[in-house]
């Protein structure tokens, strides 16, 4: 027999002991005229207070009588001796360990079991009835409770005693009963939660179970990664310190990857034997009182349960953060247990009474086993890569390898190109929201730039592609703590190719390509720029993707002279970006046709600056020459000698070349020189400037007119 079996057993038998012990107080309490009434009507079941219809009578025949004898005194001697022996066992009963958890005195137990005696014992009505004198008083009170045990304590009606402070009893407010009743006067009955507790049933109070939800104990893998396991020992310890402390403090889990500090403080309370729940900072209501009484409740709880509760700030507006802040302290004001609170970086500080700890993704080479275990396959070169542009945390690995062995199990540990398309899929769904999309189609073959820029632009993509090597196998990640990402900016007038070249970089890194939409990211509210330029980052750190900001001197502008409040919160939001940009471990690029509009600050920081000119006649006559795709019908007597001299750069010709196959389209012919020279005058007066009407005129067109 397991000693959970012997407990459940030791447990009904208090039970049992506890409801005969409340029968013979209560029947000690009955006047003697109620049990003469009784014995000169035993048909009617319970005697001078009950009226069955004729119809019932002989059902009230047919159930046990309700014996209104006087009690002996020797029976409640031995059920009292019963009830002691009971308690003595290890663990003890429920009741017995809800007092001394609660820290009930002797007549709060007695009450408490008094109103628990109610739902328990369908007899204890009649009896609280005819004990109490009164038909109509079925339900307990703390007069019928001062009347029935010994040492009557009268703290115990206080709000802040215990029955009332951990809303162990509920007193009755049914508009029926008369406004000016006393309290102690008022029916009172115990708490549905407290009833199941004592007779053995221990789970979540239901009105917290609606708010929060338990976080799986289970790893996604066997282990956490070593710098994820030290940060759990330490907040372990933390958890263990607070415990003997006189005022335990709120625990700050602070980074930008939620699941991972999910993961952790599951990992370093269930060494403590502790179950973590998480409440989400918009499940909070915003009444005040509302959160006094959850607070109660939690505090109740943690007493009865082995519970953590993680307080998920980590998308809380400032109203909603500061709410949950406080939650929490209202909770540990009365030891409510272990309360650690889940925040991004950039939210406002917390009180003092706290300790931080930040919790971050796996580092690249724990990323690299973690991909190596999940695949089953060994740590290559291209895993490397794989890490060193992408960071996941380790519920994603396990995800995404579970999902490529669902999809193609044959081929998965093979397929080292299919494992780096579902990394770019799968960090594509956060960027969205702040960044456009570039289908990044172009390659080296086609772009028409200076041989020293192309070389130029070359070196920008094999840093990309190299950085595990330098940074990691090298050693430079150890010796310096930022600059480990690659900026780059592109200058030049428009149509020059920078964000072509911004294609071509992404299409040989095989990295997704994002413009950023400053419609999204700037705000006039003061502080929200920032905010989103933070959402913005965080995503991208971990996706890999490339940043493309193009015309970056709206965002990245000269800081001014502070003459007011307005400047200096633009300066803070520059001061903002230096940072992030500079941090930034991926590939960021700066476009712009103003370089002289830009912070000179930024171009400290810059690793490349890359300088688009306007292309020169060989340059545009290269262009032209490769600006149809093979498929496009294009007449072989093309003069591209004429159309290089036409001063045009590479996008003005490319809007020329699409132009004129539209109008080819359209007259059922093959794309020639009239179509390209109509199309390049159309392409004159968009951009304004001037036009020579014999330069637009085919030969051939010429000599029919003459």
């Amino acid at each position: 027999m397991n000693m959970i079996t012997v407990w459940e057993q030791n447990n009904q038998a208090h039970i049992e002991a506890m409801l005969a012990w409340i029968r013979l107080r209560l029947r000690e309490l009955i006047p003697e005229r109620a049990t003469r009434e009784q014995k000169s009507t035993p048909e009617s079941g319970f005697g001078w207070f009950r009226r069955d219809k004729p119809e019932t009578a002989g059902k009230a025949r047919e159930r046990e009588p309700l014996r209104l004898t006087a009690p002996d005194k020797d029976e409640l001697t031995r059920i009292t001796e019963e009830i002691e022996l009971l308690e003595q066992h290890s663990p003890p009963p429920a009741l017995k360990l809800l007092a001394e958890s609660l820290g009930l005195s002797e007549f709060e137990k007695n009450a408490l079991a008094l109103c628990a005696a109610q739902e328990l014992d369908t007899r204890i009505p009649a009896l609280c009835a005819l004990a109490q004198d009164d038909g109509n008083q079925r339900h307990p009170s703390f007069a019928l409770a001062f009347r029935m045990f010994e040492a009557p304590d009268w703290s115990a009606l206080s709000p802040h005693g215990a029955l009332r402070f951990w809303q162990l009893i509920e007193i009755a407010q049914d508009p029926s009963l008369h406004p000016s009743l006393p309290l102690i006067l008022r029916p009172i009955r115990a708490d549905e939660r407290i009833v199941n507790y004592l007779k053995g049933l221990n789970s979540l109070d239901e009105r917290l179970a609606q708010l929060v939800e338990e976080l799986p104990s289970r790893l996604p893998m066997e282990k956490l990664p070593p710098s994820q396991q030290a940060q759990a020992e330490r907040i372990r310890d933390a958890i263990r310190a607070d415990g003997s402390a006189h005022e335990p403090r709120l625990i700050r889990l602070l980074g930008s990857d939620s699941e991972s500090k999910r993961l952790v403080a599951t990992e370093a309370c269930k060494h403590q034997g502790l179950s973590v729940y998480r409440l989400r900072a918009d499940r909070l209501s915003a009444r005040d009182d509302d959160h006094e009484s959850l607070a109660r409740l939690w505090q109740r709880e943690s007493r009865l349960l082995p519970l953590a509760l993680l307080l998920d700030a980590a998308d809380a507006d400032s109203m909603q953060y500061r709410q949950i802040v406080q939650f929490g302290q209202r909770i540990l004001r009365h030891g409510g247990g272990v309360i650690l609170i889940d925040e991004s970086p950039g939210q406002a500080e917390a009180p003092p009474t706290t300790r931080s700890f930040t919790v971050r993704k796996p580092l690249p080479k724990e990323q690299l086993q973690l991909w190596s275990d999940a695949l089953g396959r060994e740590a290559d070169d291209e895993l490397a890569r794989l890490t060193e542009q992408f960071s996941f945390n380790q519920p994603e690995i396990a995800r995404l390898a579970r999902e490529m062995q669902a999809e193609d199990p044959a081929s998965e540990s093979e397929d080292a190109p299919a494992v780096w398309s579902a990394c770019r899929a799968a960090t594509r769904s956060g960027m969205t929201r702040l960044a456009r999309p570039i289908d990044a189609r172009a390659t080296w073959d086609d772009i028409v730039l200076p041989e020293d820029l192309s070389r130029l632009l070359r070196q920008i993509s094999q840093q990309v592609s190299s950085r595990n090597r330098v940074y990691g196998e090298w050693g430079f990640r150890e010796k310096m703590n930022r600059g480990l990402g690659i900026s780059a900016l592109f200058s030049g007038p428009s149509g020059t190719g920078k964000t072509m070249a911004a294609e071509v970089i992404a299409n040989a890194c095989r990295l997704d390509l994002y413009a950023i939409d400053l419609s999204a990211v700037i705000s006039k509210y003061i502080g929200e720029t920032e905010k989103n330029l933070r959402k913005l980052f965080d995503v991208a750190e971990d996706s890999g993707a490339i940043l493309f900001f193009d015309e970056a001197d709206a965002l990245f502008g000269k800081r001014s002279e502070v003459k007011d409040s307005h400047d200096r919160y633009a300066n803070t939001q520059i001061d903002y970006l230096l940072q992030r940009m500079e941090a930034y471990p991926g590939l960021a690029i700066l476009a712009t046709n103003m370089k002289s509009a830009l912070d000179k600050a930024f171009t400290r920081r810059l690793r490349f600056i890359v300088d688009f000119p306007f292309p020169g006649e060989t340059l545009r006559r290269q262009i032209w020459e490769q600006i149809f795709p093979e498929k496009t019908p294009v007449r072989p007597d093309i003069d591209f000698a004429r159309l290089a001299r036409l001063n045009l750069s590479g996008g003005s010709i490319h809007n020329i070349a699409l132009n004129a196959a539209f109008l080819a389209a359209q007259s059922g012919d093959e794309v020639g020189m009239p179509h390209l020279l109509d199309a390049a005058r159309t392409e004159f007066r968009k951009i304004g400037q001037p036009i020579k009407e014999s330069d637009f005129v085919w030969q051939d067109r010429l000599e029919a007119v003459k």
